[in-house]
């Protein structure tokens, strides 16, 4: 009798671990990500502040989560705020996006990133720093402004690339955004503004 108890409570607690957790504002959260202990899966936890869902780096900077793709595993965050006449991201303070190494989400190979305002080193990267970069569109538009006339440069995040971290810093690069799956040729107006998160799927 006490084995069947047994028995039954680890099924109960491995379905009740399977389960997922309720939509946030207008987001579904499926499956294996997490907004509360008592849903999801642990390692895979997100963020739900008064109903919007938030992705936390490793430093503690929260970042909107603009889409989830549950079937590719994939999730986007909104890039960070371009701070008015300062071209500072507003996550500098923190050294740009980084990501726990201990957990399972990277940053995706599709993300073609813009970085602005930064120090002459940068020309020794093999990075697209040209006249004809994608960045000197977005300095022309809305937040982009207050960058205009700074170094900036942009490159896409490949896999020789490290998958945990965009920097920003002072005496490097000061700002950045990100533009998902950027297409030749195509104009502002339809860039897909995010960073493309991915995560492994639990064992």
């Amino acid at each position: 009798m006490v084995h069947v108890i047994v028995v039954l409570f680890i099924l109960v607690t491995q379905v009740s671990a399977y389960r997922p957790c309720p939509k946030c504002g207008k987001i579904k959260v499926p499956y294996p990500l997490s907004t509360d202990e008592n849903c999801g899966d642990p390692r895979y936890r997100i963020y739900c502040n008064n109903g919007a869902l938030e992705f936390m780096s490793a430093p503690g900077f929260y970042y909107k989560i603009l889409s989830i793709s549950p079937k590719a595993n994939k999730l986007i965050i909104k890039p960070p705020l371009i701070q008015e006449n300062t071209c500072y991201s507003s996550d500098l303070d923190q050294g740009g996006l980084m990501l726990d190494e201990n957990l399972p989400f990277d940053i995706s190979t599709r993300n073609t990133v813009m970085l602005f305002n930064c120090s002459d080193n940068i020309l020794l990267s093999p990075l697209n720093c040209s006249s004809s970069s994608f960045c000197r569109e977005f300095e022309e538009v809305g937040e982009g402004c207050g960058c205009k006339g700074t170094l900036c440069c942009h490159f896409l995040k490949d896999s020789s690339m490290t998958s945990h971290r965009i920097r920003a810093r002072l005496g490097g690069c000061t700002a950045y955004t990100c533009v998902v799956d950027k297409q030749p040729g195509e104009p502002l107006e339809s860039w897909n503004f995010g960073i493309e998160l991915q995560w492994l799927p639990p064992f």
